[in-house]
């Protein structure tokens, strides 16, 4: 398939795609007019690539990562090793503790909406006492 019908299956833009594969994330073949020519498991490598990087991998981890992987089912193929689970693991950590920060961030925010819902008197800002 062209750039195009992959940019439109995978709902990522034509320059995206061209920078996956300046990056070593996705291959091309090319026609005798050198236009790109995708295979059909494009598809689940550039959704793959997607998660990935809304994970929050770099497309250096990324490139390390997707040879270990397998598209179809996301399985790990035998070229994973034990430094790229110790990396891997670190990057799962990191994304724990955003999920942490986010949490307390989110519980700030019920805080602060919780306070601002209560009804107040207009001119003096105190509480006004509910039915």
């Amino acid at each position: 398939m062209r750039i195009g019908e992959l940019a439109r299956r995978t709902g990522v833009s034509p320059r995206s795609l061209r920078y996956y594969e300046q990056q070593g994330l996705l291959s091309a073949e090319r026609t005798p007019g050198g236009h790109r020519e995708y295979p059909e498991g494009a598809v689940a490598r550039v959704v793959r690539i997607q998660e990935l990087y809304a994970a929050g991998l770099c497309s250096s981890k990324i490139a390390e990562l997707l040879p270990c992987m397998r598209d179809s089912d996301g399985g790990p193929s035998a070229v994973a090793d034990a430094r790229l689970i110790t990396d891997l693991t670190a990057e799962r950590d990191r994304i724990d503790g955003m999920i942490e920060d986010l949490r307390r961030s989110r519980a700030a925010l019920d805080e602060v909406i919780a306070a601002a819902t209560v009804p107040r008197d207009a001119s003096s800002g105190t509480v006004v006492p509910g039915p």
